[in-house]
């Protein structure tokens, strides 16, 4: 067998031991950005499962990651949540970057619903902003290359839609009830760990993207090559211009708290998204 099957099955099979005996089956899959680990505390009669307990699983070290597998109610179905991701720039392989997803592929989600926190390169975009993710610009290494797990979808999968219209047209539908304002656009994901330079930012404008981060579409990528309908959602942590003061830095922690700031709102969305599927 594949050895990416076999760390694919050790670790579901583990995870579908303690869904067995706690008589949870999730239907959405939800990955939790930095700083919006927070949202986890939503779910209701939430089973823990740490990533380090996971037989062959990654262990995130990503500064607002706790590292666990939420699994509860929310927005009255159950769900598996993500609270912390893993990330290209922690040293791991694509592989194993993206075995979070394939594992919840295996276990029997039907959705996937990403977040994350970017820089709003877009000039309208503005700290706390929410930005519906409808397109992305890919440079980081993409997570199909090499042989092709067949078991999960084909060799060449179609990235026209990868974020699913229906899913978009729900979550306006509901940031409108409940007097949100979402923004959306193009998210553009590098590999950091370095924040971009002023230059980059320009750049990252110019060719279409409006929010810019260091995760989410390899994760989106996998999802789709198993026919996974994806939302995503950007929580905009800085405006990341090119026309900055001479003092001005990039910090990690207050993109934390402006995530932090931003998970109720972000919250409302995915919880009664989910309660209409």
């Amino acid at each position: 067998m594949d050895q990416r099957l076999e760390k694919i099955y050790q670790a579901g099979n583990y995870v579908k031991g303690i869904l067995a005996s706690s008589g949870k089956q999730p239907e959405v899959g939800v990955i939790l950005g930095s700083g919006l680990g927070l949202l986890a505390d939503q779910i209701k009669n939430p089973v823990t499962i740490p990533y380090r307990e996971i037989p062959g699983f990654p262990v995130s070290t990503a500064l607002g990651h706790k590292g666990n597998f939420i699994i509860g109610e929310l927005g009255g179905k159950t769900v598996i949540a993500m609270q912390g991701r893993i990330h290209y720039y922690e040293g791991y392989p694509m592989e194993m970057v993206t075995l979070p997803v394939r594992v919840m592929k295996y276990i029997g989600i039907k959705y996937l619903f990403v977040s994350n926190a970017a820089g709003g390169v877009n000039f309208d975009f503005h700290v706390g902003d929410l930005m519906i993710i409808r397109d992305h610009i890919n440079q980081l290494p993409n997570p199909l290359i090499g042989p092709n797990l067949d078991e999960f979808g084909p060799r060449f999968p179609d990235m026209t839609r990868p974020y699913d219209l229906g899913l978009i047209k729900m979550a306006k539908e509901i940031a409108k009830e409940c007097g949100i304002d979402l923004k959306e656009g193009v998210y553009f994901g590098g590999t950091g760990p370095t924040y971009e330079t002023p230059s980059e930012y320009k750049y990252i404008r110019i060719i279409g993207g409006d929010a810019t981060g260091m995760s989410t579409i390899p994760e989106v990528i996998v999802a789709r090559h198993a026919d996974i309908p994806v939302f995503g959602m950007s929580v905009i942590t800085n405006e990341a211009h090119d026309d900055y003061s001479e003092d001005y830095v990039n910090d990690g922690d207050d993109v934390i708290q402006a995530a932090n700031a931003a998970a109720t709102k972000m919250c409302t969305i995915f919880s009664k998204l989910i309660e209409r599927l």
